[in-house]
């Protein structure tokens, strides 16, 4: 098809849909002589959702204009966004992504063997592209990096440095990739912008942007692999498409911030040419639309039902998604599965991933998945102990955490252990809970312990190694690498899923799904309680 098309025709599908074009007098020399060659990343953190469909739909575009097309797996950007992916998970969620990236271009008709696969740490870590990071951080601002990816980088409220490192990273890969443009989301354009001022001042040329819009979401806000509601899992069952889609935001009339609708225009029609809305022969019987405008028009003035659109949208979806879950209903794609999010459910794991250009292209969130790391566990000394002055059963205690003030912490000990022996013990501490008052005193954070089930009489506080000091972070075996949650969101209640696998082995030693606790000097421990609970 490309061999027949001008150069303003690739032109024309090339751009078609964006919301934004950054060079196109680039593109359109390029074109005069060659095909031109693009790149689109996405950073390896939560799992994909239907609105990666949307930057599927525009690859398809691009190869249909005979581009060359480069899609990148940017494990590295997934570790350095405030550590979304764990370390020691990054090469699972590369596989992962690619057998479900390319399960999603296979359900489309987009022929796998006209496109390149990379993934980041393949030349990121090499010598000339780790001198160049060097080369670029001597040229960028902190305040240039920090809006640069104040739309993709997670925002917290101590930023880490590699969050700032990101956005130079990505300019960096459009020279190493050998591209004329990139491909992401409209959230990526503060990147972009960066890399056009900067690539030319390590004495590389400047590229052209494509830039996808953001999708809404289910919800009605942008679709979001952190808000379960707005968005539906490429793994999802029919049942589960059916119970999310009814749900949808899909006011009758209105047509903005329409996530059934936004689908039908950025996915259905770009792939198929048309779209077909199915309904009973009393209301009209079946209409197919070639143009999407016509759609837009026919649900504005309410001549198409929210009930009928929902279900054509349903139909088609399911269309696109059958080959993917057959696909992964192998025994080797489960396990991967499981094992690139090992605390997952299939109708919870999906936890922001950012698709386009290290993370964009017209879908968005963040990753929020079930890991030991998300729980802020410190070392913490008893400085004071005192009986609560409303319950003679709870124990007021302050709670050197390493912090400049101690922390008031709030325990029901009173039965197990004595004021004396409290005092100016080693303790662990669970500081990121949201404080809560107990009876009538703010609880700052959860002192841990041990206990025996059915057995209330049995409670031993948790003990760190000797020579331990206040402060001293504990971590899960296997999850060293990851950053705690600021707060907990208690809606969530990540604790309390968590906190089911924390047991005592029948060593005395603290352990998640058999994972020691630890300190850098060593094991967490009990006195006596094997088998134990933790909480």
């Amino acid at each position: 098809m490309a061999d027949q098309l001008s150069p303003d025709e690739k032109l024309d599908l090339i751009t078609r849909n964006l919301q934004e074009v950054l060079g196109e007098e680039k593109l359109k020399q390029v074109l005069q002589e060659r095909e031109l060659k693009v790149y689109w990343g996405t950073a390896t953190t939560g799992k994909p959702h239907v609105a990666y469909f949307v930057p599927m739909s525009k690859i398809a575009d691009f190869l249909k204009a005979g581009c060359e097309v480069t899609i990148l797996f940017a494990d590295l950007h997934a570790y350095l966004d405030n550590m979304k992916a764990p370390w020691e998970l990054l090469e699972l969620r590369v596989k992962y992504y690619e057998q479900v990236i390319k399960a999603m271009l296979e359900s489309i008709g987009v022929p796998l063997d006209k496109l390149k696969f990379v993934k980041g740490t393949d030349y990121q870590l090499s010598r000339e592209y780790t001198l160049d990071v060097y080369r670029l951080s001597s040229m960028v601002t902190e305040h240039d990096a920090k809006k640069a990816g104040a739309e993709v980088v997670k925002q917290v409220e101590h930023p880490l440095l590699s969050g700032l490192l990101y956005p130079g990273l990505q300019a960096l890969d459009e020279e190493y990739l050998k591209v004329d443009a990139q491909f992401g989301g409209v959230d990526q354009r503060k990147i972009f912008t960066l890399a056009e001022k900067y690539l030319p001042s390590l004495g590389y040329a400047k590229r052209a942007h494509l830039m996808n819009p953001m999708v809404p979401g289910l919800t009605g806000a942008k679709m979001s692999s952190s808000e379960e509601e707005s968005k539906i899992d490429l793994l999802d069952s029919k049942e589960d498409v059916k119970k999310k889609l009814k749900k949808a935001f899909c006011e009758p009339g209105n047509i903005e911030n329409n996530g059934v609708l936004s689908f039908v225009k950025y996915v259905l029609f770009p792939l198929r040419g048309e779209f077909c809305i199915k309904r009973d022969p009393k209301w009209g019987g079946d209409k197919i639309y070639t143009v999407f405008e016509e759609v837009e028009k026919d649900f504005a003035e309410e001549a198409v039902h929210p009930g009928d659109l929902k279900a054509s949208v349903e139909a088609a979806l399911n269309q696109l998604l059958e080959p993917i879950r057959k696909k992964f209903e192998s025994p080797e794609l489960r396990k991967l599965s499981n094992s690139a999010y090992p605390s997952a459910s299939k109708t919870k794991a999906a936890k922001g991933a950012k698709t386009g250009g290290g993370g964009g292209g017209g879908a968005g969130g963040e990753d929020n998945e079930l890991v030991p790391s998300r729980l802020d566990i410190r070392v913490g000394k008893v400085i004071g102990v005192e009986k609560h002055p409303d319950a003679d059963s709870l124990y007021l205690e302050k709670i050197d955490v390493g912090e400049p003030e101690p922390r008031t912490v709030v325990s029901g000990l009173v039965a197990y252990i004595s004021q004396e022996d409290l005092q100016d013990r080693m303790v662990l501490v669970l500081c990121n809970l949201k404080p809560q008052k107990m009876r009538g005193i703010e609880s700052q954070a959860m002192l841990l312990c041990a206990s025996i089930e059915g057995d209330p009489r049995r409670v031993e506080p948790l003990d760190p190694p000797e020579g331990s000091s206040p402060g001293e972070q504990v971590f899960v075996e296997g999850y060293e690498t990851g950053k705690p949650d600021d707060k907990l969101n208690p809606k969530k209640k990540v604790w309390e899923k968590l906190q089911v696998d924390l047991k005592m082995s029948d060593e005395c030693v603290a352990q998640w799904k058999d994972r020691h606790l630890m300190t850098k000097l060593g094991q967490i421990t009990c006195k006596t309680l094997k088998g134990g609970n933790i909480s």
